[in-house]
């Protein structure tokens, strides 16, 4: 039992890890979509609202990202009801995006920063702590269905109930032999 519990261990923490790597894969791709569509309208059409700008390229790589993440890195954990779905991950996004470009109005309106390079840097930053929210949100609240509905992960309360059961087992039976022991 203690090594099918700990094989359980070892498989959850390879799912985490795949989930990991493929959001990140996602999040490379969105990347590049929101700050290559960002620059470009930092520096084209949008030269004067850095912000809006920012708000412009994060909204793109967020249609891309709910695509990808929906159906490749958490197609087992997608939920029934595709609309609450994606309002959630509007939502969480929406915190995402005012967070990456929070850091861009604060160093521009905040901090008097003009140098469009600096203004972009922040931005970035921005990102990269949405991302961590993002992934933990998604992971959580957004893409959450069980994983007891997976065929893999199907006896995981039996596991851990026969080694809670194993646990308690052991408890009364110390305390029967304590018990004992008091009568003699």
């Amino acid at each position: 039992m203690i090594n099918s519990l700990a094989d359980r261990m070892r498989g959850l923490a390879s799912l985490f890890w795949r989930e990991v790597a493929k959001f990140g894969a996602v999040g490379g791709v969105g990347f590049v979509i929101d700050n290559g569509l960002t620059y470009y309208l930092m520096h084209g059409p949008m030269s004067d609202s850095e912000a809006k700008a920012r708000f412009v390229g994060a909204t793109a790589a967020t249609i891309f990202s709910w695509v990808a993440n929906r159906f490749w890195t958490f197609r087992h954990r997608r939920q029934a009801n595709v609309v609450r779905e994606f309002v959630m991950f509007i939502v969480i996004n929406g915190i995402g995006i005012g967070i990456s470009t929070g850091f861009t109005a604060i160093a521009k309106y905040g901090m008097n920063i003009e140098d469009k390079n600096i203004l972009f840097g922040a931005g970035v930053v921005g990102i990269l702590v949405a991302t961590v929210v993002r992934f933990f949100a998604y992971r959580f609240l957004v893409f959450n269905k069980e994983l007891d509905e997976e065929p893999a992960f199907s006896h995981d309360h039996e596991l851990i109930e026969a080694r809670r059961r194993a646990g308690n087992l052991e408890e009364s039976g110390s305390e029967e032999g304590e018990e004992s022991l008091r009568r003699r």
